[in-house]
């Protein structure tokens, strides 16, 4: 028989100081005692939003003032399919109470790791925890104006996420640059993703690993532990799905428009990139001729923000 399919519309409230609110499920209610993202099934004939609304006013006595599209998690029960609709609201009237009777807690996404969740809300957790921008650092050779560029970025854009790309530089050379870009990240509240070898990666100590697509499709596990960022470079749906198969924590696909350094290329375009975003169940960056501007577009198609180099790395 057909399994059941239920469409929930969720949210990640977050409040003034960047924390974000789950709830406890009730013990006799299915998976009780796990943490939630508030919110609940659709009405016939309502949308996503609709039913974000409604349920937060009858939950948590909020009103949402604005939201935007966060991620769509597709997850299979042994009964049943659940699409789990995610918006952020960072604009809503009220403060939030149990009343229903559930427990609910302001959380820091760091450390939401430490609190059990439904296994369909693995992807929702990473959402959350990932800002909407992602750079990628320039081909820089003079150290000093990569410090600078770096420090930049950090401090002028807010950049929370940043991929150390550096294929110009032998190993040495790009362990010394990680290891000063990881201390001027941390001290900047962000983190750091080496575009390496495992190797590498352990040795500086880095927040996460990136995988370029040709290692991504070499490997049949995840390459490190899940205590790290694990990303990977996809640039079609076998790639994608691929980094899926591994338990890649997030994505980049690309090249969504046109580029400089490779014109003439054949792009993706926002049509296929929200057709392949919506196959998996990670937080995807739209990658290649994005800029800030593009934020919103690539979150209203699912993606989790934009990912960059020209965008933020420069003086």
């Amino acid at each position: 028989m057909p399994k059941r399919r239920v469409h929930v519309a969720a949210a990640a409230i977050f409040n003034d100081q960047g924390k974000v609110l789950i709830a406890r499920r009730p013990s006799i209610a299915d998976q009780g005692g796990l943490w939630e993202f508030p919110g609940g099934k659709l009405a016939p004939f309502e949308t996503g939003l609709e039913a974000l609304k409604r349920e937060l006013r009858e939950e948590l006595g909020v009103s949402i003032l604005r939201a935007q599209p966060l991620i769509r998690v597709h997850h299979e029960y042994p009964d049943k399919h659940i699409l789990l609709d995610v918006w952020e609201t960072r604009h809503f009237e009220g403060e939030p109470w149990g009343r229903e009777g559930q427990a609910v807690r302001w959380v820091a996404p760091a450390e939401l790791q430490r609190y059990s969740f439904p296994e369909a809300n693995g992807p929702i957790v990473s959402a959350v925890t990932l800002p909407h921008d992602y750079m990628i650092t320039g081909e820089e050779q003079d150290e000093q104006r990569f410090d600078h560029m770096l420090e930049r970025a950090l401090v002028e854009d807010g950049i929370r996420l940043v991929q150390l790309r550096a294929h110009g530089l032998d190993e040495v050379a790009y362990r010394a640059r990680a290891e000063r870009a990881l201390e001027k990240c941390h001290a900047h509240s962000a983190e750091l993703i080496i575009n390496g070898s495992p190797e590498t990666f352990h040795a500086v100590g880095a927040d996460g690993l990136h995988l370029p697509s040709r290692a991504l499709m070499s490997l049949n596990h995840r390459p490190i532990g899940n205590d790290q960022w694990l990303s990977a470079s996809t640039h079609n749906l076998e790639q994608i799905q691929q980094a899926q198969r591994i338990e890649c924590d997030f994505a980049t696909l690309s090249p969504v428009r046109e580029t400089p350094s490779h014109p003439g290329a054949v792009t993706i375009g926002w049509h296929d990139l929200q057709q392949m975003v919506e196959r998996v169940t990670m937080p995807v960056y739209a990658l290649g001729g994005t800029r800030h501007v593009d934020s919103d577009r690539a979150r209203a198609v699912g993606a989790q923000g934009i990912a960059s180099i020209r965008e933020f790395w420069h003086e």
